[in-house]
């Protein structure tokens, strides 16, 4: 994996793990980060640039569903 893709897969764990840590109910909270974690581990082995790329496209579009579930829960 190149260098600038190491640290967007960075970026966007570290994002998604910061955006999970908002969830108010303890079992959302505690769900989502184990969720987020075995995800990466389990995929940190993949080399093909194309497989690289459409699994951060689905990591890009689930940190937007987990946006989007803190803007709707906040009063």
């Amino acid at each position: 994996m190149a260098a600038s893709s190491r640290a967007q897969v960075l970026d966007l764990y570290r994002a998604m793990l910061r955006e999970s840590k908002h969830f108010s109910a303890y079992n959302y909270r505690t769900y989502a980060i184990r969720r987020i974690r075995d995800a990466f581990r389990e995929n940190k082995n993949v080399k093909d640039p194309v497989q690289i790329q459409a699994l951060m496209n689905k990591a890009k579009r689930d940190l937007g569903i987990i946006r989007r579930q803190m803007s709707c829960a906040q009063p």
